[in-house]
């Protein structure tokens, strides 16, 4: 019974040491997304599970105030923003004059924000394995392009 009691505290403290590892630094580490003053959307498909995650994931690490719009046809907003079809992913996030399309990790949009260029918005095709919202492990570089206004990319930084 003693053994247990022992084995027991000793998993609850493990908990809370993992739990303040986990926690700490979140809020100052993206300073420039907590702090945004304008408003910060993702526009989602209804029926998609992975962007509530991403969403969550946005919320809790980077800004509370983030709204997650949910639509029945997320391509409205990808056509009204002109993202190119090749670049595409399964939600849309709207941050001031920029889109960031995809499950993009925000060390990403911390720089997109901290930079401030003279583009359309960046963009992570698909749905990486290990990405933000997504199960599994990351496998390779989660590579992120630029987009142009004129609809034109290239890669931009590799995470």
């Amino acid at each position: 019974m003693k053994k247990v009691h022992i084995f027991g505290m000793g998993m609850v403290l493990v908990a809370v040491i993992l739990f303040l590892i986990l926690s700490s630094g979140n809020a100052s580490s993206y300073e420039s997304i907590n702090n945004f003053g304008g408003e910060i959307s993702i526009y989602k498909d209804s029926s998609c599970g992975c962007c509530g995650v991403y969403g969550n994931y946005f919320q809790n690490k980077g800004n509370s105030d983030t709204k997650i719009v949910s639509l029945e046809n997320a391509n409205s907003i990808k056509d009204k923003y002109n993202i190119p079809k090749d670049l595409r992913s399964c939600h849309t996030t709207i941050i001031g004059d920029y889109f960031v399309e995809g499950h993009i990790p925000l060390e990403a949009v911390e720089r997109l924000l901290n930079d401030h260029p003279d583009i359309a918005g960046i963009a992570m095709p698909g749905m990486p394995e290990g990405s933000p919202g997504m199960p599994g492990n990351q496998m390779a570089d989660f590579v992120i392009y630029s987009v142009n206004h004129d609809g034109s990319s290239e890669e931009w930084m590799r995470i």
